[in-house]
């Protein structure tokens, strides 16, 4: 870990006098299940850094497997059962690879993302080692994979493209093609290279989702380009004009994710109801019935169905329950863990529970948080927390952080301002371009609503977020002086200009619908930029980045140390070597977390602090 430290020295490697470091609390996540259900894979940071392992699934007994030394951030096991595809992280940059290996360990070797070019895994043609692949580098390349050979077959390449889905014959490819909030679906002839595209185009909502349907018939796919809503519909690719036919909508929660099993004939369902709580169901798709599954937790994801069978898998956590694999049989209606809580290490009960709730903007927006309260009557200094995105969604997840915060009598509002995902096509739209100015004045507005209503306690008011919050966090001190005390900017943007230089191709390419185009609306993006308005920045300021980030270069947080320098600024600089935009070793991790809790606690409360 490397750590370079601004004005006053060290205060980002304190905690309070006589506290104890927490103890590591092990995360289980992203399931893949063996074709015939026993096992399933399983990515978890027991071993320090995100590995994979594989447990039996009569008794939850896991081992690790041989993956190297480098963080893996997804597995996936092969139709035939004789390989395990890893997408992973070297140095935790965005860049991944693609690599192979048995089940039992054996075989390993890397077979996607060499050079420049990063790859990840949509899945596999059935009954084989196939792998469907995309590669990202300045053009996108849609490819067919052989684990056993290594033979790549590329069937496409283009702008901002992704491999979706191949029917079994390999005849025809769905892609998604297109920017952030604006995607769609192509289908492609692989003999004669021929794209069309799938739904009409209407100026609004994106396509992001899709497979071919039950014997390559018609492709469903998640969209809201017909409703505010994401839905699931059926397109008749014979008939790409026509309106689809809607198979599962809901008037109270947006569709997350949909997941198909092997045989195409069922679907999995995540629901994303107000506030972020997910709800699981299974659609017969021939039928269109739904039936509601029990949720083992507030937020559900990485659902996957085994290749044969019944055997579902998924995440789920809590605001006091880490992330763990759960498994669902659909013949019976509860789900059950993985592994026995008496082996998931670490797992704890304790903590805050957060109360949803609603507030409005400034233009009178109607806006939403998760409030975690400190025990006793407040008012009492309080942090806003800020997601990235900014297309994500403050959910009631497992938090360590908030919890230790308020562990140390500091309230935490984390609020999903305009641009958040949950809400519909509008909201998440909201921020795009000039909207942007909105989407930080919601901050603004989260801040006077926190002292109106008795919460924070005014001048004991901070901020911190991370990825695209790390920028609004920038962006509210810079334009809101003397409304917060302190903050803390982790991974953040901090000039549009740089970003958009430094950033890897298919990022830039796939931020211009958000941010908005470096050139075209250079003015606009130049304003935005925390680093324009820099001198109005007065209070101190903690700034975290991982040392091989390549989406938000770390350059963006060390050009705001540097200014903050000249002018005297109290800053603290922090960077994490060996990690990239997502901090992956749970040691650092939890650097980055007390490093924060010291320096808001420090900063809003005033409390003494030792050096560790």
């Amino acid at each position: 870990m490397t750590v370079q430290t601004g004005v006053p020295t060290r205060a980002h490697r304190t905690r309070t006098a006589g506290s104890r470091p927490p103890r590591p609390v092990v995360q289980d996540f992203a399931p893949a299940p063996s074709p015939d259900g026993d096992r399933v894979a399983f990515i978890s940071d027991r071993a320090g850094a995100p590995g994979v392992w594989v447990a039996d699934v009569a008794t939850g007994a896991a081992v690790a497997l041989p993956v190297g030394d480098e963080p893996v951030l997804a597995v996936s096991w092969s139709p035939d059962g004789r390989w395990l595809g890893c997408v992973v992280a070297p140095g935790g940059a965005p860049r991944t690879e693609l690599w192979v290996l048995r089940p039992d360990g054996t075989g390993r070797r890397q077979v996607a993302g060499l050079g420049r070019r990063s790859a990840t895994l949509a899945g596999w043609l059935p009954a084989s080692a196939t792998m469907l692949v995309t590669e990202s580098a300045e053009r996108g390349a849609a490819v067919l994979v052989d684990a056993d050979t290594g033979h790549r077959r590329v069937l496409a390449e283009g702008d901002l493209l992704t491999l979706l889905d191949v029917t079994p014959d390999a005849r025809t490819a769905l892609l998604r093609r297109g920017p952030r909030n604006a995607r769609w679906l192509e289908l492609l002839d692989v003999a004669s290279g021929h794209r069309r595209r799938l739904l009409p185009d209407t100026g609004q909502g994106t396509t992001d989702q899709g497979w071919f349907g039950p014997d390559g018939t018609g492709v469903l796919a998640r969209t809201d380009v017909f409703s505010e809503l994401a839905a699931l519909v059926l397109v008749d690719p014979n008939r790409p004009d026509a309106p689809p036919t809607r198979l599962a909508s809901r008037p109270d929660a947006e569709l997350e994710q949909a997941v198909p099993s092997a045989d195409r004939r069922r679907a999995a369902l995540l629901w994303n109801t107000y506030g972020g709580r997910g709800e699981l169901s299974l659609l017969d798709v021939a039928a269109g019935v739904q039936r509601a599954v029990a949720a083992p937790g507030e937020v559900l994801d990485d659902v996957v169905f085994a290749a044969h069978g019944g055997l579902l898998c998924l995440t789920a956590q809590g605001p006091v329950r880490p992330r763990r694999v759960w498994l669902v049989d659909p013949s019976t209606p509860t789900p059950r863990p993985l592994r026995p809580p008496a082996s998931a290490a670490g797992t704890t009960d304790r903590g805050v529970a957060p109360q949803l709730v609603d507030l409005r903007a400034r233009d009178g927006l109607p806006l939403s948080g998760w409030l975690y309260r400190p025990a006793g009557r407040g008012p009492w200094p309080t942090a806003i927390s800020l997601h990235g995105g900014p297309e994500a969604q403050e959910r009631p997840g497992y938090q360590p952080l908030f919890q230790a915060l308020v562990a140390q009598g500091v309230a935490v509002f984390a609020p999903n301002v305009r641009g958040s995902s949950g809400f519909g096509r509008s909201f998440v739209t909201a921020d795009n371009l000039a909207g942007r100015y909105a989407a930080i004045a919601d901050v603004a507005a989260c801040a006077d609503f926190l002292v109106d209503t008795g919460v924070a306690r005014p001048g004991q008011l901070g901020c911190l977020g991370r990825s695209y919050g790390g920028y609004l966090v920038l962006a509210v001190l810079a334009r809101f002086p003397g409304l917060f005390a302190a903050g803390v900017a982790e991974c953040g943007i901090s000039d549009f200009r740089t970003f958009f230089a430094g950033t890897e191709p298919w990022i830039a390419a796939a931020a211009v619908s958000k941010y908005g185009d470096p050139v075209r609306d250079a003015e606009l993006l130049r304003d935005l930029s925390p680093l324009t308005h820099i001198d109005r920045l007065d209070v101190p300021l903690l700034l975290i980045h991982g040392a091989n980030d390549t989406n938000v270069p770390a350059g963006e947080s060390a050009q705001v140390a540097a200014a903050l320098a000249a002018r005297g600024v109290p800053h603290g600089h922090l960077v994490l070597a060996g990690e990239g935009h997502d901090f992956l070793a749970r040691a650092n991790v939890e650097a980055a977390r007390t490093a924060t809790t010291a320096w808001l606690t420090r900063h809003l409360t005033g409390s003494a602090t030792a050096v560790v």
